[in-house]
């Protein structure tokens, strides 16, 4: 007898079981695939779901005077997580790879802007460099796995997207302008005008359970800038970080701040799309590629 493969995660089997259920009627296929949409959704943003959940119960429920800090406890927490989703498989190594580039891109970032006042970590912790505890880096891990699960899981197709160097070179400018904004010219609108020029015509396919459905690459990225702002602000309610303006009391983060999550949105969209750049060419000359469970096709 032959063993069969371990399937990639836990969830491709039962995926499949869900995908093969067979409700009465279209509206009952209507309302149906809405709730797998939700569910899939959910799945594919379960470690910052955890995070941030994490976040909001030790805001309310940590002890002041507890020996381990709580950013620290925060920090342990996040690492049982990650390895909890890999020893399950909840989660598979190509995406565990994307969100060590991402908690590794974040960090950076954290240390420039934490050094020049645009945000503070208010509470103490031992696992800290300089002023960034180290459970920050991975909130932005939760976003490239958010990326990294939700291409598979929806088995995404981009569609007519421009050459994958000139891309790269956007996604660069706009990583180095997140620094170098607070010492000259912030090209913040210039590269907003390169984004739309560039994917204006670019879509993702996207398959929620027998019909592809699609929509234009640049509402995605808006769509889910949206929901990490709404996130951000449970987060500063919880007092994970806090903006100049909230030090004395909590408030509202500015809806200016969607801009730069939105920027961030890209910059993980092509992180995970690079880990095989040869896919990005054969998709633009109308071939297909598989990277794991993700296809790409010009289409």
């Amino acid at each position: 007898m032959v063993k069969q493969p371990l399937p990639q995660t836990r969830f491709s089997a039962f995926r499949a079981r869900l995908e093969a259920f067979e409700p009465q009627g279209r509206i009952g296929a209507g309302v149906y695939e809405v709730l797998l949409f939700g569910f899939k959704q959910g799945w594919a943003c379960l470690f910052g779901a955890l995070l941030l959940a994490l976040l909001l119960l030790t805001h309310w429920l940590y002890p002041v005077d507890a020996r381990l800090p709580r950013y620290d406890f925060l920090t342990i927490s996040a690492v049982l997580i990650q390895i909890g989703m890999l020893a399950f498989r909840l989660e598979n190594w190509t995406e565990a790879k994307v969100i060590l580039v991402f908690h590794v891109v974040g960090t950076v970032m954290e240390l420039f802007k934490t050094a020049v006042g645009s945000w503070a970590y208010p509470e103490a912790a031992y696992l800290r460099l300089w002023g960034v505890p180290l459970f920050s880096g991975f909130m932005y891990a939760a976003v490239g796995s958010y990326i990294a699960r939700i291409w598979r899981i929806f088995d995404f197709e981009i569609v007519s997207a421009p050459s994958f160097a000139v891309a790269a070179l956007v996604g660069l400018g706009i990583y180095l302008n997140f620094f170098s904004h607070h010492y000259i010219f912030d090209f913040r609108w210039v590269l907003f005008a390169a984004l739309a020029l560039l994917f204006w015509r670019t879509r993702v396919t996207f398959t929620i359970w027998r019909t592809p459905r699609w929509m234009p690459m640049l509402l995605g990225w808006f769509l889910v800038a949206a929901f990490i702002w709404i996130a951000e602000n449970a987060s500063t309610f919880a007092n994970a970080w806090v903006y100049p303006n909230q030090q004395l009391s909590w408030s509202m983060v500015s809806p200016t701040k969607l801009g730069a999550w939105y920027l961030l949105m890209y910059i993980s969209f092509m992180l995970v799309a690079s880990v095989n750049t040869q896919s990005w060419v054969r998709m633009r000359s109308g071939k297909t590629s598989h990277v794991g469970e993700n296809v790409y096709s010009e289409g």
